[in-house]
């Protein structure tokens, strides 16, 4: 997979990581930003911003820490994983979260049709928590090469959005995937054992990660 566009270099922004504004929401312009270690993130008043900041918060998956309380949950049964059956929808609400600090969501109308449009190539998916057949659950994100990059998640019932978090994170595992990228720092991913690293590192795990071949097309659940 081939970065289409050319991003200003990730490095030239402050810590904050304000890389450029402007642009387009294409899966050209998307995927090349990823590549580039570069999301994007505005409401609906801005004009599109595109970020890196400085350090990086990344999950390596052999270091995700299972609580006793998750690991009980995993064996009880009472959830069913699937996996890209409700992308949309998890999406959607995922942009319904209310953010600390936040007034409005940052995953616009415009950011859920071109974040489904790369679904329908194969490159976003969701990992979905399923209750009593209804979704209860979960997160989505981006795949290339053998990085995730994961963008939200959510619940609406305990512990739902870490159980499908649990179950990428064995996907990944399984698929010799390479850390997955959480973006920013939040003490609830620290605890589940994310750590932050300088961009200028991240960036260089990044370009060796990204040029390895991408699972494209929809995915399934191994168990």
């Amino acid at each position: 997979m081939q970065a289409v566009v050319q991003f200003p270099d990730p490095n030239t922004a402050d810590d904050d990581g304000l890389v450029a504004v402007g642009g387009e929401l294409t899966s050209d312009f998307l995927i090349s930003a990823y590549m580039q270690g570069i999301f994007p993130w505005f409401s609906e008043e801005q004009p599109y911003l595109w970020w890196s900041p400085n350090p990086r918060m990344v999950l390596f998956p052999s270091e995700f820490k299972v609580s006793k309380s998750l690991r009980q949950l995993i064996n009880s049964g009472k959830y069913e994983l699937r996996i890209d059956t409700a992308f949309k929808e998890v999406i959607t609400q995922c942009s319904k979260v209310p953010r600390p600090g936040q007034d409005g969501t940052w995953i616009t109308d415009e950011m859920i049709e071109a974040y489904s449009e790369l679904h329908k190539i194969g490159i976003t998916h969701s990992f979905e928590t399923w209750f009593e057949d209804r979704l209860a659950g979960g997160l989505y994100g981006i795949s290339i090469g053998k990085v995730f990059f994961g963008e939200s998640m959510f619940f609406k019932e305990r512990d739902a959005s870490k159980f499908a978090l649990y179950y990428l994170v064995q996907f990944c595992c399984e698929n010799n995937f390479e850390f997955i990228d959480v973006q920013q720092s939040t003490a609830h991913l620290r605890s589940l054992g994310a750590k932050e690293m300088p961009r200028t590192e991240f960036l260089k795990i990044l370009h060796n990660s990204v040029n390895k071949e991408t699972i494209q097309g929809k995915w399934i659940v191994s168990r």
